[in-house]
C-alpha cells in the first residue's frame, strides 16, 4: 500500500525547523571559520627555544587563539641566531594564514645586524597585531654599594670606560639597550655579553660585572640575591612600583621595551588577516590569559595591521642607528 504524503503545512513546518536548526549551528561556529579560515591547524612559529618568554606568550596566545577559530594552534619553535631560520620559514610559507610568525623586536635588530637575510623584513610579512611590550631593568647583586641609578652614573663618569655592564649575546636587546644607555647618558662603560640569562645572573652575583640589562620578568625571582635599580620602559611596572624608570632616574629621553606581535607571511588577504586580528584581541581579553603573560612582566596590547606595521619600521631605522653608534660590525 503506498505511503501517505504529508500534507502541506506539516511538510513547510518540517522544512523550516530545519532551517531554524541549520541557523543554530552555524551560529556556533567561530566566525572565521564561516568565510572558510581556518581550514585545518594553524602553525605558529616561534624564532626561539622553549620556555622564554617568547615560547610562553606564543603558548598562551595560542591556547586562547584556538578556542576562537575553532581549529589548533600548533607552537613550532625555531630556535636560530637572529631568529633568522623561523622568519624564514614564514616568509616562504603560503599567504593563507595558516602558518604565522612570533614578530619581534629581535626581527627589527637582525635588519642591521646581519649583512644579508633570506628575506625583506618590511616586506616578508603580513603584520597581524601587536601582543604587548615587556621592559628591561638595570640590576644589582643586593650587596652592592649602588643604591640607585644615580650612583651607578656618577661611578661611571668618576671612571671611565672602567664600569662593566652584563648582557645576553651581542647583538640581542639587552645588549644594545645597554649601549643606547651609554650613549644617552653621556658615559663610557664596557659591555660584557654571556651566553644567557642564567649566566648574566651568576656573574652579577659572583661580582663579576658592576651591573646587568636583563628582561624584567626572568629576573623577578632573582630578586632578593638582587636588586632593581630602574625599568628601561615609559612607565613604573606594577610589579615593582618603588622602582622608577631610567628617565626618572635622570636619563632623559632614554626608553627601550622588547615586544612580541603576530605576523602572517606577505599576501595573506586581507579578510584572513582581520580573523586573526580578532581572535588576537578576543584572547588577550580573557581573565586566564591576561594573568599568565601579566606575570611574565608583559604590558598587552593589541593593535591594528597598520599600526604593527609602522612599529616595526620605526624599530628596524631605531635599532640600525644603535648598530651604526656601537661600531657593531653586521654578521
Amino acid at each position: 500500500m503506498p505511503q501517505k504524503m504529508p500534507s502541506e503545512p506539516t511538510s513547510r513546518r518540517t522544512w523550516l525547523q530545519a532551517c531554524g536548526l541549520a541557523l543554530l549551528a552555524l551560529r556556533g561556529r567561530p566566525a572565521a571559520a564561516q568565510g572558510g579560515f581556518p581550514a585545518r591547524a594553524i602553525k605558529l612559529v616561534v624564532p626561539f627555544g622553549p620556555g622564554g618568554i617568547a615560547d610562553l606568550t606564543a603558548r598562551a596566545m595560542g591556547e586562547a587563539m584556538a578556542r576562537r577559530l575553532g581549529q589548533a594552534v600548533v607552537v613550532e619553535n625555531r630556535p636560530s641566531a637572529g631568529g633568522i631560520v623561523g622568519a624564514s620559514a614564514v616568509a616562504q610559507a603560503a599567504p593563507d594564514g595558516h602558518t604565522l610568525l612570533l614578530l619581534s623586536n629581535a626581527n627589527a635588530v637582525s635588519a642591521s645586524l646581519f649583512r644579508t637575510l633570506p628575506y625583506d623584513t618590511l616586506r616578508a610579512f603580513a603584520p597581524v597585531s601587536l601582543l604587548g611590550h615587556f621592559d628591561l631593568g638595570v640590576f644589582v647583586a643586593a650587596g652592592s654599594r649602588w643604591r640607585t641609578l644615580g650612583d651607578l652614573l656618577a661611578a661611571a663618569r668618576e671612571r671611565p670606560g672602567q664600569l662593566t655592564l652584563g648582557t645576553i649575546a651581542v647583538g640581542s636587546t639587552q645588549h644594545l639597550a645597554a649601549e643606547l644607555f651609554c650613549s644617552t647618558a653621556g658615559i663610557q662603560a664596557l659591555t660584557v655579553p654571556y651566553r644567557n640569562t642564567p649566566a648574566v645572573v651568576t656573574a652579577l652575583r659572583a661580582g663579576e660585572v658592576d651591573a646587568a640589562f636583563e628582561i624584567v620578568g626572568p629576573m623577578l625571582p632573582q630578586l632578593g640575591a638582587l636588586r632593581a635599580l630602574a625599568v628601561t620602559g615609559g612607565q613604573r611596572l606594577p610589579a615593582l612600583p618603588e622602582v622608577p624608570t631610567v628617565q626618572q632616574a635622570g636619563v632623559a629621553g632614554y626608553e627601550v621595551a622588547s615586544w612580541n606581535a603576530l605576523a602572517a607571511p606577505a599576501g595573506t588577504p586581507p579578510a584572513v588577516l582581520e580573523a586573526l586580528n580578532a581572535a588576537v584581541r578576543q584572547a588577550l581579553q580573557e581573565p586566564a590569559v591576561r594573568q599568565r603573560l601579566e606575570a611574565l612582566g608583559m604590558r598587552l596590547q593589541a593593535s591594528s595591521p597598520e599600526a604593527l606595521e609602522r612599529l616595526l619600521a620605526a624599530e628596524v631605522e631605531r635599532w640600525a642607528g644603535v648598530i651604526r653608534r656601537a661600531k657593531i660590525a653586521p654578521q
